[in-house]
């Protein structure tokens, strides 16, 4: 029976590839009975209860194969056979790679390589958080499973995961690696020839290697978990096992021609007609998957209410729950010291100590610049292999695996936060549109924000990033202007509970009266009144409003009756209504907006390019002031090219 649901799984994905005309049935045909394996003798799912807390997670790192991932979650009960025949069409629940809240079952959006992988890290590093804090080890249990493919290896995200897993420990993690030496170009070995196993014993995980059969990957499955470390398990397969193309890497990407999907049917033994079931299979799939889940499930609601009632104190505090709580307490008055002038960093430092100790789903950590980006949690101890009470997060010098970690907690319904410099962004992009696809509360805190932190150079000073975050669909960027701003931001970012970037000064900022937190969520406002005409508006975000409000003071003494408008967020401006934009920058009058980059999407709220007071050239090195003056931005370049402009 066990190779009869193996070779279903087989048939039904290639033909929903054939019929859809595209797809990857060569990872269809190879790992099909690792799928089989995972699911039929291991993973703890209930079909009526999708999101019960304790199940376990299956993370297709390798999304190309998400055809079999389909064809397995239908023999599961997530998904009917109409939805497999709609496999890559528009809103199906079955479309090309796996979507998170798209497909019952699936639970991570995986495309580009090796993000499956990080994102696993980040789900094992949440559960090992949330069974030390708010529970512990007897009510969360559950195992996070992923496959990944040689592809998934290659990428430099996938090592910098498993690097962290490795020192953290996280025996909670089993990757299953299709190991079959092709890729779409051909063989590995022009690329890929290191000894994985090797690499991965040296991370401190356990490795094995088997044979593609059922037997053999329960086995290792059953040991990885009694190794006490993340495991890797080396699955020796053949890429198109069965085709006629197999081993080669024509097989990988394209569908199979009707010669060979007749002669496969015939070797598995299964009927030429198309989309054809098994029932017997199907039945005895579910059955195995049924009654071993169902006895968990009962005993464990039976713990859990047990729990709830003894330790909690009859509380039920679902994690489940975590994105839906009230963070209204910080628009209430908070006990902050707020100096005269002070860098948004610090700033940000006391707003997000104050949350943290309120709420215990705030986590996170930075990639070795805690210190810099002044993101530490500082009464909340560390996580680490000895002590997951910890939530600050020492992800050490590997953005990349930052970002998705930081998708993973997500996904494990925490609020999480990762910090850099803004320059750095770019090691980040993958991930923040990850997270901007699932839509997932990532808070990407991005400090050292303009070309003034001067001596270390144009490859630290930040000048197309800002464009690059705001250009990303779902997502906030947030640049606060000072501590009101940064507590604004604050505000609207667990208010909205949306991936976004928080965009951070490292010079200090002067701590305005006319700021308001509270108008922060509105993206723009205005911070000084014209007295009786506009003669012009000046528009700034971040570290340049206080310059530019200085200016507007000054030229006000030579006769110029001037607006100043903070935009600390473009995306949350363009969202209100018409007449509140009008309000704010009406139409009909000179505009001028000043920022430390060269993005331009601001050219939208000005007539004409001429009005961006912007920087379109990388920095230099040297103290800050030089480095402002040679780039024209220093305050008495840009008070001049105000006075022309008006």
């Amino acid at each position: 029976m066990d190779n009869k649901v193996i070779a279903n799984l087989k048939t039904l994905g290639v033909d929903m590839i054939n019929k859809a005309g595209s797809g990857h049935p060569g990872i269809v045909l190879s790992s099909a009975p690792i799928l089989y394996t995972v699911y039929a003798n291991h993973m703890h799912i209930n079909i009526k209860d999708n999101n019960w807390l304790n199940r376990d997670r299956f993370v297709m790192s390798a999304g190309h194969g998400s055809a079999l991932l389909y064809a397995t979650l239908y023999m599961c009960g997530f998904l009917t056979l109409d939805d497999l025949k709609e496999f890559r069409q528009v809103k199906s629940k079955t479309p090309g790679h796996p979507e998170y809240k798209i497909t019952p079952g699936v639970e991570v959006s995986t495309g580009p390589l090796g993000q499956g992988l990080a994102t696993a890290v980040g789900m094992a590093i949440g559960k090992k958080h949330l069974a030390s804090t708010i529970f512990n080890n007897d009510i969360i249990d559950y195992y996070i499973y992923t496959l990944c493919g040689d592809g998934d290896l290659m990428e430099g995200i996938s090592y910098e995961a498993a690097s962290l897993a490795g020192t953290l420990k996280l025996n909670n993690l089993i990757v299953l690696y299709d190991s079959n030496k092709i890729s779409l170009d051909g063989e590995t070995s022009h690329t890929f020839t290191e000894d994985i196993l090797e690499r991965f014993d040296a991370l401190g995980w356990f490795v094995m290697s088997v044979k593609n059969k059922p037997f053999e990957i329960d086995r290792a499955i059953n040991k990885a978990k009694k190794s006490g470390l993340p495991s890797l398990i080396e699955v020796k397969t053949l890429l198109g096992e069965g085709s006629i193309l197999e081993n080669t890497n024509k097989v990988h990407g394209k569908p199979l021609s009707m010669e060979d999907i007749k002669q496969l049917k015939e070797k598995l033994n299964m009927p030429l007609e198309e989309f054809y079931v098994d029932e017997k299979a199907l039945h005895y799939f579910k059955e195995k998957i049924k009654n071993r889940s169902s006895n968990k499930y009962i005993a464990w609601q039976k713990k859990y209410q047990s729990y709830i009632n003894n330790i909690l104190n009859g509380n039920d505090i679902r994690i489940t729950d975590f994105y839906n709580q009230d963070f209204s307490f910080l628009e209430e008055e908070v006990p902050f010291d707020v100096p005269l002038e002070e860098a948004t960093r610090d700033s940000n430092h006391k707003v997000m100590n104050y949350i943290s100790g309120k709420k215990e789903c705030f986590i996170g950590g930075s990639a070795d610049l805690a210190s810099s980006t002044k993101t530490y949690l500082d009464d909340e101890g560390d996580f680490n292999a000895s002590n997951y009470q910890g939530k600050n997060i020492w992800y050490g010098v590997r953005e990349h695996a930052m970002g998705a970690i930081s998708n993973g907690l997500a996904l494990t319904n925490y609020l999480p936060f990762c910090s850099t410099f803004l320059t750095f962004a770019d090691y980040l992009k993958p991930a923040i549109r990850m997270s901007a696809l699932m839509e997932l509360p990532v808070t990407y805190i991005f400090t050292h924000d303009s070309i003034n932190v001067g001596e270390d150079g144009p490859t630290h000073q930040p000048i197309e990033q800002l464009a690059m975050l705001r250009s990303i669909p779902n997502f906030m960027v947030y640049r606060p202007a000072d501590f009101n701003e940064v507590l604004g931001s604050w505000q609207a970012i667990l208010k909205n509970k949306k991936p976004c970037a928080l965009i951070l000064s490292r010079g200090k900022t002067y701590n305005s009266h006319e700021t308001k937190s509270q108008e922060v969520i509105k993206g723009a406002y205005i911070i000084k009144s014209e007295k009786k005409k506009i003669d012009g508006i000046l528009i700034a975000t971040g570290t340049e409003l206080g310059l530019v409000l200085n200016i507007a003071l000054e030229l006000e003494k030579e006769g110029y009756d001037l607006r100043v408008v903070s935009m600390p967020s473009t995306q949350l401006f363009i969202k209100q209504d018409k007449e509140y934009q009008n309000s704010i920058l009406p139409v009909g009058y000179k505009k001028i907006i000043v920022e430390a980059s060269n993005d331009y999407h601001l050219r939208k709220f000005v007539s004409h390019d001429k009005y961006l007071i912007n920087i379109n050239s990388f920095g230099v090195s040297a103290p800050s002031y030089d480095v402002l003056r040679a780039l024209n931005f220093d305050k008495d370049s840009i008070k001049s090219k105000i006075k022309e402009l008006l």
